[in-house]
């Protein structure tokens, strides 16, 4: 099998994923995944896909990391492995999107307007 390539975003993260067939290990940004995700919540996110497939040991994945905080790169890095194992194998599409992880979450920070302190907070107003 050769390497297999998906993308995934969340918010500003963007998550390039490359899979082989392998022994299970997780490499993000050159780092294992418990040195990248220190937080065991983190690391959770990321192993979803392969889980709910029961296929956590069977690939290698190498993830290229960039932009957003650490919740955003867990989802973008889970929504990526997931359309990559989807790619692998079509017929495991209804159990990932069963469960969640085929939906990419449009929700992203809303910009800052001229004139107001923030998105939509306004400066204070005064009648006299």
């Amino acid at each position: 099998m050769e390497a297999v390539n998906a993308i995934g975003r969340r918010k500003a993260a963007v998550a390039r994923v490359f899979v082989t067939e392998g022994t299970g290990k997780i490499v993000i940004n050159k780092r294992d995944l418990e040195n990248y995700f220190p937080s065991s919540i983190l690391q959770f996110i990321v192993k979803q896909p392969l889980n709910t497939l029961n296929v956590s040991d069977k690939y290698d994945i190498r993830i290229n990391l960039d932009g957003g905080g650490y919740k955003g790169q867990s989802e973008a890095a889970r929504l990526g492995i997931a359309r990559a194992l989807v790619k692998i194998n079509p017929e495991d599409k209804s159990a990932l999107r069963a469960a969640g992880f085929m939906t990419r979450d449009p929700r992203v920070v809303e910009r800052k307007k001229p004139g107001q302190p923030k998105a939509r907070k306004r400066f204070q107003f005064s009648k006299r």
